[in-house]
């Protein structure tokens, strides 16, 4: 009788776990794994299964490549989400310019950008993103941004593409992208901070983001600025834009199509480890560490800094290194299967130790930053807000080191700037 009861309690409790949604590692189990009569041995292979992927608990290099595209998948469609809400959020603003819809569009841009920083992971190895060909990434997150190229700026009422009618009498998605970058790498026109730019505004406030007022967007009696339509128009397309462009990435990224994450998973595991290498290695210690974090320290300027209209620079930092994380344990959301790690700690044990450490080191690190990060680069080196940028600068080179480490140790040929 207490046999059969340990038998039936554990076969509920299979049958709970396999009713349960799966991770993406693990979609390969169903209710046929379990016979009709449980063992204990079998349970535990079911729940081994379960927690690591169908290849017994074991990550392989093939099965860290698919883990890596599904979480890549599932980070791009909620990026493409999230752009998609603001997309609404800014369609309301335009057509009842008010202070609730204002404010409510910058939450919607606010709440967008966590995700779409934990996704530039999937940046730096000529992938969908930012490949030379076709890659949207210049029109979707290029920056420091010229204001002055979309809009009126303290001491030029008539300065950018919006009070040029003249010049650009039709607005459309083609005209902004193609001037998007032209004439100059701070010529930008679309993307994540252009949308910014106009629901802020300059930030010329030391304690605190910008402050655009809704009433540039109110036409006729009561509006401010001038051109406030082709402002509202000009706003409207470029958030349009910024959902087609995440949601094309998506695609390009989603399962059971011929698209680049077929090829990616196909090839010699050897190789896309390599480029999943190369991108948190170039993120962390290229991108993130230096051009946008130590750059700010030597100029001091509020213009190097990530997101400097909405005063959310922090916020970038912090989901970058996110997700690098994300990468390396091979989790995000509700996916968590074979990483980075579990391939390093097979070969080299003490070293996934030390780099697990530095990547909670340099998170760490990047929280205590005090913020506004505009206002914590002045100074000297001396001040507490300057050293702990430092601080954090120091671990994401460290953490940097230690990824080209993991590299050598699975024998993986990568390239970070």
């Amino acid at each position: 009788m207490k046999r059969s009861l340990i038998h039936m309690t554990l076969g509920a409790g299979v049958a709970v776990l396999l009713a349960q949604p799966m991770t993406a590692g693990a979609q390969c189990l169903g209710d046929d794994d379990l016979s009709g009569n449980v063992t204990v041995d079998e349970i535990v292979r079911v729940v081994n299964n379960a927690l690591n992927g169908c290849g017994g608990g074991t990550a392989t290099p093939q099965s860290v490549v698919e883990n890596y595209a599904n979480l890549l998948f599932a980070n791009y469609t909620d990026a493409a989400r999230g752009a998609e809400l603001l997309q609404r959020a800014i369609d309301e603003l335009v057509a009842q310019p008010n202070q609730v819809t204002l404010d409510t569009a910058k939450a919607a841009w606010l709440a967008a950008r966590p995700i779409y920083q934990q996704s530039e992971i999937g940046r730096f190895y000529e992938g969908p993103i930012d490949n030379e060909d076709d890659g949207p990434e210049g029109q979707i997150n290029s920056w420091p941004l010229d204001e002055a190229f979309i809009d009126y700026v303290a001491g030029n009422a008539n300065a950018g593409i919006i009070n040029m009618p003249q010049t650009y009498p039709t607005l459309t998605r083609e005209l902004l992208t193609s001037l998007n970058e032209q004439g100059g790498e701070s010529n930008i026109a679309t993307g994540w901070h252009a949308i910014e730019f106009l629901l802020w505004g300059q930030d010329m406030n030391a304690d605190g983001p910008g402050r655009r007022p809704y009433t540039d967007y109110v036409t006729g009696a009561g509006g401010t600025a001038a051109n406030q339509q082709r402002r509202g128009e000009y706003l409207k397309l470029i958030a349009d834009l910024l959902f087609d462009d995440l949601d094309s990435v998506a695609d390009a990224w989603a399962p059971g199509r011929p698209n680049f994450r077929a090829d990616f998973v196909a090839q010699d595991p050897q190789d896309s480890l390599g480029q999943i290498l190369t991108g948190i290695g170039t993120l962390s210690g290229f991108e993130l560490s230096n051009e946008r974090m130590a750059v700010a320290l030597e100029t001091q300027d509020q213009e190097d800094e990530h997101s400097c209209f909405a005063d959310n620079t922090h916020v970038d930092h912090r989901y970058d290194q996110i997700g690098i994380m994300n990468v390396y344990f091979g989790r995000y959301g509700s996916i968590d299967g074979p990483g980075l790690d579990d391939l390093v700690r097979a070969v080299n044990a003490p070293l996934a130790d030390n780099l697990g450490t530095a990547l909670q080191t340099s998170l760490d690190r990047i929280y205590a930053m005090p913020i506004p990060f505009d206002q914590s680069i002045q100074g000297s080196d001396e001040t507490p807000a300057r050293q702990a940028i430092i601080a954090a600068v120091e671990a994401l080179r460290a953490q940097s080191s230690l990824i080209e480490d993991a590299a050598e140790a699975l024998d993986v040929d990568i390239t970070t700037e």
